[in-house]
């Protein structure tokens, strides 16, 4: 007898440990994978007491193996939820909104499916096929043992009283934490299911819809510019990050030191400051769209309204200038005709850009391609009289940053169809994303990209050039850590002394290293920026 009631007790805690640790495992930064922990769950304590008072009502017998089946299903979605909200909260710094993140899946999926292996995609597909299955199983069993506690009214009191007690516990921990800090208190799923929903149906109803902010005072003579060649270039994935884990620094700060070097023997000097971007991880264009505009967008619906109206933009204020404006976007594959909105007299996309060498990444292009290609553009605008004002966003620090392209010093084979030696293509090719560990991939994509501002520097030393570098955003928090910022460096590239004066009394600092706190947001970057290239 004591040996059925020891058994009985046993796998009752066992099914009561699944049940909870289920929805209270949290990620293992910066992996997929999860780890136990010792937080409480709240969605575990409201099911069991809600359990325990159905039970009271209808005898438990009466809750068929049916209807045991179907709850243990959505336990699953349960799990699966947790899951997924625990680890876009890690590695991408926010949660899950189903309604921007579900039209962004098939670009993502194509961009996987295409630098994965074929084994990784195998993997990939057998783990959505079995998961669920395999957590089936045990979350069956676990429900089948606390329902049939549930015939016992003493054992059913037990049942409400642990589920009163995880309730009681998370909320206390949840009343106790300062905001900001570390709680045991696990954020309740099926609120957060519930808070998705309704985001996404107030996204796709338009209620949220506020007014357009209006465009700021852009007014400039662009004297400190005039005549220069003026580039703007965002580097992908270029965050504060790369300035402050020193898993990243080990591998630039050698890149960043060459690149210092050319600066100084080509005579360029360089203004630096630090700007919170208006996106994190991702989604680039709203940090383009803030910075050209001068308008903040962090929401696609801004983004995409916006696009729709006649605004000033940064393209315009130059054309009015005199200057010949262009886009060179590389990672423009499809219709792009909501560019029009920027102004430019030209974008130049991918096709257009009629790269004939190897592969890299999804997009085919290397950064220092399509600046050598950025470059034939502007020879043809200046032999027509013209100052250039050129737009560029680089795609080779884009997720999954690997196989990094090999720098290569001549510059004249990069717009050929064999810009590589073999042998060093097949050394690039080698190398492989690990996709449990993507810092040293990054790190390596970030030195090619310093590699070649350094390069493209030092063969423009004659050339009166302003180049504007900043970072679109950070990189994903799988490579950041939690709770990163969200600034990114800005650098001013010039042989003008007075524009670098012009910049410092504005709060940017002499070198590559940004200042210690932020001094703009990505859009008042741009009315900053415009003060600067005025006249005195």
């Amino acid at each position: 007898m004591h040996l059925r009631r020891l058994s009985a007790g046993v796998s009752l805690a066992l099914a009561l440990g699944w049940l909870h640790t289920s929805l209270a495992f949290a990620n293992i930064w910066p992996t997929l994978g999860i780890k136990l922990t010792d937080g409480i769950s709240l969605d575990t304590g409201l099911a069991l007491l809600a359990l325990s008072l159905w039970c009271s009502r209808t005898p438990a017998h009466d809750l068929s193996a049916h209807a045991i089946r179907r709850w243990s299903w959505v336990w699953v979605v349960l799990i699966i939820g947790h899951y997924i909200e625990a680890t876009a909260r890690a590695l991408y710094g926010r949660s899950v909104n189903i309604y921007w993140d579900l039209k962004l899946l098939p670009d993502v999926g194509s961009m996987f499916a295409f630098v994965a292996r074929p084994e990784l995609l195998a993997a990939v597909a057998a783990v959505t096929l079995l998961v669920p299955l395999a957590l089936y199983l045990p979350t069956r069993l676990a429900w089948t043992r606390v329902v049939d506690t549930c015939h016992s009214v003493r054992d059913r009191q037990g049942i409400a009283a642990i589920g009163g007690a995880l309730i009681a516990s998370w909320l206390g921990f949840w009343w106790t934490t300062p905001p900001g800090g570390e709680t045991r208190a696990v954020r309740s799923v099926v609120w957060s299911i519930a808070e998705e929903t309704a985001e996404f149906a107030v996204e796709a109803s338009g209620l949220h819809r506020r007014p357009l902010p209006e465009t700021p005072a852009l007014d400039t003579s662009l004297a400190s510019v005039q005549g220069a060649d003026v580039l703007v270039l965002f580097l992908e994935s270029y965050g504060m990050t790369s300035w402050d884990r020193p898993e990243i620094t080990t591998v630039v700060t050698p890149a960043r030191e060459r690149l210092t070097r050319a600066l100084a023997d080509s005579g360029y000097g360089v203004a630096t400051t630090r700007v919170e971007s208006t996106t994190f991880g991702g989604e680039s264009w709203l940090a383009h769209i803030s910075l050209l505009s001068g308008i903040e967008v962090r929401d696609p619906d801004i983004n995409r309204r916006l696009m729709l109206e006649t605004r000033t933009t940064l393209p315009k204020v130059f054309s009015q200038g005199g200057y010949h404006t262009f886009a060179v976007m590389p990672g423009i594959q499809l219709a792009w005709p909501e560019g029009r909105f920027y102004g430019f007299d030209r974008i130049h996309a991918f096709n257009d850009l009629k790269y004939a060498g190897p592969s890299f990444g999804w997009w085919d292009v290397t950064d220092q391609f399509a600046l050598a290609r950025l470059d034939q553009f502007a020879a043809d605008a200046r032999r027509a009289g013209q100052p250039v004002m050129a737009f560029m966003p680089s795609i080779s620090t884009h997720a999954p940053f690997m196989p990094v392209p090999p720098y290569q010093p001549d510059w004249s084979r990069m717009l050929t169809a064999s810009p590589y030696d073999e042998a060093e293509l097949q050394r690039a090719y080698e190398d492989i994303p690990d996709w449990t560990d993507l810092t040293p991939g990054y790190s390596k994509a970030l030195a090619y990209t310093h590699d070649t501002l350094a390069g493209y520097l030092r063969t423009h030393g004659d050339r009166d050039l302003v180049l504007v570098v900043i970072g679109d955003h950070q990189p994903a928090a799988l490579i950041t850590g939690e709770g990163a910022t969200w600034d990114v460096p800005a650098h001013v590239i010039t042989r003008r002394p007075d524009l670098l004066q012009r910049l410092r009394d504005r709060g940017f600092v002499d070198g590559l290293a940004p200042p210690a706190d932020t001094r703009a947001r990505m859009d008042t970057l741009l009315p900053l920026l415009l003060s600067a290239f005025g006249s005195h």
